[in-house]
C-alpha cells in the first residue's frame, strides 16, 4: 500500500503544481490583454484632443535673441582672472553672481 501512495502524491503535487502555473498564466495574459486596451483607449483618446488643440493653440513665437551664454561668461571671468584683472575675491565673487549662488 505504501508503494502506491508515493506515485499518487506525486502525481498529485506535480498536476497541483501544473494547475496553479496555468491559472497564473491565464490571470497574467488577461492582465496584460486588459493592459493593452486600456493603453490603446488612452492613445485613441489623445489622437482625438491633438487636432483639436492644435486649432486652438496659437502659433509659436520666436525666442528673443539671447546674450553670451553662460559658459561663454564664465571663460571670459577665467581670462579675466588669469590676466590678473581680477583678485581671486572678485572672480570668485563674479562666478558666485553668475551661477546664481
Amino acid at each position: 500500500m505504501l508503494r502506491r501512495r508515493r506515485p499518487l502524491l506525486r502525481a498529485a503535487v506535480v498536476g497541483g503544481g501544473a494547475y496553479m502555473a496555468g491559472k497564473h498564466m491565464a490571470r497574467s495574459g488577461d492582465q496584460r490583454a486588459a493592459d493593452e486596451a486600456n493603453q490603446d483607449d488612452r492613445i485613441s483618446q489623445l489622437e482625438q484632443q491633438a487636432p483639436q488643440e492644435q486649432q486652438q493653440a496659437p502659433p509659436p513665437q520666436a525666442a528673443p535673441a539671447a546674450g553670451p551664454s553662460m559658459t561663454d561668461q564664465l571663460q571670459q571671468l577665467a581670462a579675466l582672472h588669469q590676466q590678473g584683472v581680477l583678485s581671486d575675491e572678485e572672480f570668485a565673487a563674479a562666478k558666485a553672481k553668475l551661477l546664481g549662488a
